[in-house]
């Protein structure tokens, strides 16, 4: 019975710690990507600004009714998990701003794309100004998975669908 009551107490100890490093780390943070493609900014504009169903991550998309004069739709992804978005800003084909519209969430934020034309097609560059609210993801967030895994996911999806293999950088 004691090996019992030392391995709950190291796991609630270690558990503990993290939320202790989270807590200490800045609720916002600021990350950024950017990709090449062959295509033009006009095409990538069309496929960041449409459906979504195109991203292996997203199981369902749901266009909803708009909100105050903005585009809104839910995403549910491989583990059932759903969130709610909304279209912020949207200046063809150059500029497109996103932001999570479920405030029930731990973490929150925009996504802000900007795409450029360069020589033989275009870059899109993603920024992503993030909250983590709670002190577990955030600790999660810095320590596993880093701020910029989901910016490289979507950029390197949108590779695949025009059939590029694309790298991001920062």
């Amino acid at each position: 019975m004691r090996w019992i009551a030392w391995t709950l107490g190291i796991l609630v100890g270690f558990v503990g710690l993290i939320a202790a490093f989270g807590a200490m780390l800045p609720k916002e943070h600021v990350a950024t990507r950017r990709a090449r493609y062959k295509q033009s900014p006009e095409a990538l504009f069309d496929l960041i600004t449409g459906p979504q169903a195109w991203r292996p991550q997203v199981v369902k998309y749901e266009q909803l009714p708009d909100r105050e004069g903005r585009r809104m739709w839910t995403e549910t992804d491989k583990r059932g998990d759903v969130i709610t978005y909304e279209a912020f800003e949207k200046r063809a084909p150059n500029r497109y701003v996103t932001r999570i519209a479920d405030p029930k969430l731990p973490f929150g934020g925009r996504w802000i794309y900007a795409i450029e034309p360069v020589p033989g097609g275009a870059e899109v560059t993603i920024t992503e100004e993030g909250e983590i609210y709670n002190v577990l993801f955030r600790a999660l967030a810095k320590l596993v998975f880093g701020y910029t895994s989901s910016i490289e996911d979507y950029l390197k999806a949108l590779g695949a669908k025009v059939g590029e293999s694309v790298t991001p950088s920062a």
